[in-house]
């Protein structure tokens, strides 16, 4: 099974990207809902509330992602300790996912695909770009988020310019240039090699 990565910093238009490769009928991976369902399983809530205090635990025995976000996106080595926790879970979830899958190729959607070492059992990367102003602009409008906030997040990725240069397919997603074409394209060449 040939395991495709997609990713592209926040605001990017990755899910967008990824809807159409399933219209292609190609099975998607969402890695950040998927890291949802393991951050309020039972034991993982138990390990985040000793790693990181009571006070991210809701009312309703739920992980408070707004509390978590506020202790670990302003502040890298807590962020690791979440990725730590969280990342090795979602890997095993995508392997057994795409062993299950009958398709000639799926897909893992990522923001963090090369930062966390994802695109290691990856056969091929994909990065959708936006320049950082038209990406600023969706997430606020997208999360009703201030732009305070959206740049903490935007911090802890790298940037457009390395994930570009890491990727082995690139989609322009900047208002100007069609992203259906970029994506059959890339669709075509993945299906017609033979030696991923």
């Amino acid at each position: 099974m040939r395991k495709i990565g997609i990713t592209g910093n926040i605001g990017s238009g990755k899910t967008w990207v990824c809807k159409i490769f399933e219209a292609l009928d190609i099975p998607i991976f969402y890695a950040d809902l998927e890291a949802r369902i393991i951050l309020n399983s039972p034991s993982v809530i138990t390990e985040l509330a000793d790693t990181f205090g009571s006070q991210i635990v809701s009312s309703t025995e739920k992980i408070d992602r707004k509390a978590l976000a506020s202790i670990v996106f302003n502040n890298s080595s807590e962020l690791n300790k979440l990725n730590r926790i969280i990342h090795p879970k979602l890997r095993l979830m995508f392997l057994n996912w795409a062993q299950k899958q009958e398709a000639l190729y799926v897909i893992q959607e990522a923001a963090i695909l090369f930062e966390n070492g994802f695109d290691a059992i990856m056969d091929k990367t994909i990065t959708v770009a936006a320049p950082k102003n038209i990406r600023l602009g969706r997430v606020i409008k997208r999360d009703g988020a201030s732009q305070e906030e959206v740049l903490a997040r935007m911090k802890h990725q790298w940037s457009d310019i390395k994930k570009e240069n890491a990727a082995d397919y690139i989609i322009q997603n900047d208002g100007h240039q069609m992203v259906l074409p970029q994506v059959i394209h890339i669709h075509q060449q993945i299906t017609q090699q033979t030696d991923l």
